[in-house]
């Protein structure tokens, strides 16, 4: 069966959000809809739609005309099995001590390692992308100067890989956030996949919006791996919530945007404590003084 995509982009995360609203109610309706925040810098967003009929024309039309987005681009997808396609074209990652695979790679698991088990499905937060993998160098930075987290919290989880990295080397139970109900529920499966029942608890949460992380906090760690806007928008709670001398690891930030997130926590009194460039993106590790 075809599938068909539209896709457009627009100013405004507010416009954004209600382009993909008003597609929710198209005939033929999407079988799903996408709202992104493009990570060039530009502060465009991407909207998107995918359809298992060809998408009425005139009605996008409409819709990209009265939120002033740009005409929505329409294309028809070949059929394609995408997890074996994943698969393929995800090998396994080494980040540190850490090794990140799918279950079609286990007999490639290293004996002296920490194995991250995350399906191919489940593509986003394996390791491959430039942030997970900074993130998890970082990490593992930090144990091998010393320090031992006892109280960590990933926020904007996705696979909690993160979260899970943390508990393979600390004792003590870790959290993981994230503002979408599905991506919990994927955090939750990788949790049990890779035997961590009890050890990671994830719920889902605005930033650090929910009495699990209240009465956890502080932190002496934090993960934050989203994106720039977020980021510092979040600055203000990430100090707050936490522990003198504690860590804050951040990421999904361009490289030529590292320096305003480093500026904007250090308004914060988070300073910068190391920075790693992997390809296009950075990521940062900051510490907090007092």
């Amino acid at each position: 069966m075809p599938t068909f995509t539209a896709l457009t982009t627009l100013q405004g995360r507010d416009a954004a959000y209600r382009l993909g609203e008003a597609m929710e109610a198209l005939s033929p309706e999407p079988t799903g809809v996408g709202v992104f925040e493009m990570e060039d810098g530009s502060g465009l967003w991407e909207v998107g739609g995918y359809f298992e009929e060809h998408p009425d024309e005139t009605a996008l039309a409409v819709l990209a005309a009265a939120m002033e987005a740009k005409d929505f681009v329409i294309s028809e997808l070949p059929e394609t099995d995408w997890v074996a396609h994943v698969r393929r074209e995800l090998a396994p990652v080494e980040a540190g001590r850490f090794f990140v695979y799918g279950s079609h790679d286990a007999d490639k698991v290293p004996a002296r390692c920490e194995p991250l088990l995350i399906e191919a499905a489940m593509a986003f937060g394996t390791g491959h992308h430039g942030t997970t993998l900074g993130c998890l160098r970082a990490l593992d930075r930090l144990a091998l100067d010393g320090f031992v987290g006892h109280r960590v919290v990933d926020i904007g989880c996705g696979t909690a890989v993160l979260a899970m990295g943390a508990a393979r080397i600390w004792p003590d139970r870790v959290l993981a956030s994230d503002i979408d109900e599905v991506a919990v529920d994927v955090a939750r499966a990788n949790v049990t996949a890779n035997g961590l029942d009890g050890r990671v608890d994830c719920v889902e949460a605005a930033g650090f919006d929910h009495p699990a992380l209240a009465e956890a906090a502080p932190f002496d760690l934090v993960f934050a791996n989203i994106l720039k806007g977020p980021l510092i928008a979040l600055a203000p709670d990430t100090a707050g919530a936490m522990a003198p001398l504690g860590y804050a690891i951040l990421s999904g930030i361009l490289n030529e945007q590292a320096d305003e997130v480093i500026e904007v926590y250090a308004q914060n009194g988070i300073n910068l404590h190391h920075r790693e460039s992997i390809g296009d993106w950075t990521t940062i590790t900051l510490r907090k003084m007092n």
